[in-house]
């Protein structure tokens, strides 16, 4: 799957069945993994010569652009980390996402949280994840989704598996295909294309 092309409308209704497609219309709420999806899981360590600890990590600016697109179309959404960082905070209120689970391992907590907080059910929710602590998400989602560069058995969980890797633009390419699937991609590009004009 990883040589298709979602923006393709003939390869696309030739690849994902009816079944799919339905599971995808549904959701509400997408929640996404930070490290190896949100970024390539690499982590920078150093010190700013004071001897206080600097981590950085590098986000991509087209999943910014992914998180728009969401907005516009009114999607919720969610990150949960299991490993707490101060960038993953930082990028969080740059995006300004309300709902950011930094250092939680046990993900299933978080997720009935956003499901209580929202009134929303399994089959509405999304998740985006790449390894062994994300798969117990994947298995209870309606929606469970790989990136390229995840871990072999969480990819047997997804319905869907990105062609781009984390840290590259796979987030934005899950909420492209999601909306591809609700049949409001092109609303939803029209939409942020007259947003930014007013501004």
């Amino acid at each position: 799957m990883n040589n298709l092309s979602i923006y393709s409308k003939t390869e696309f209704q030739n690849t994902f069945d009816s079944q799919i497609i339905e599971k995808a219309k549904k959701v509400k709420l997408i929640i996404s993994d930070v490290d190896g999806v949100l970024t390539d899981g690499s982590i920078y360590k150093g010190d700013d010569n004071k001897g206080e600890n600097i981590e950085l990590k590098k986000f991509s600016v087209l999943d910014g652009a992914g998180v728009a697109l969401a907005r516009i179309l009114d999607f919720h959404i969610a990150f949960i980390s299991g490993r707490k960082s101060s960038a993953t905070e930082i990028r969080a209120n740059e995006l300004k996402i309300e709902d950011v689970y930094n250092g939680t391992l046990n993900k299933m907590k978080p997720y009935a949280e956003l499901k209580a907080k929202y009134n929303l059910l399994d089959e509405d929710c999304a998740f985006i994840g790449d390894d062994i602590i994300d798969i117990s998400l994947m298995e209870k989602v309606g929606v469970p989704i790989a990136v390229s560069n995840a871990y072999h058995l969480v990819k047997n969980k997804a319905i869907y598996t990105t062609s781009l890797s984390g840290g590259f633009g796979a987030f934005r390419e899950a909420i492209d295909w999601i909306a591809i699937c609700q049949g409001r991609y092109e609303e939803g590009i029209h939409l942020m294309i007259d947003s930014l004009l007013s501004k």
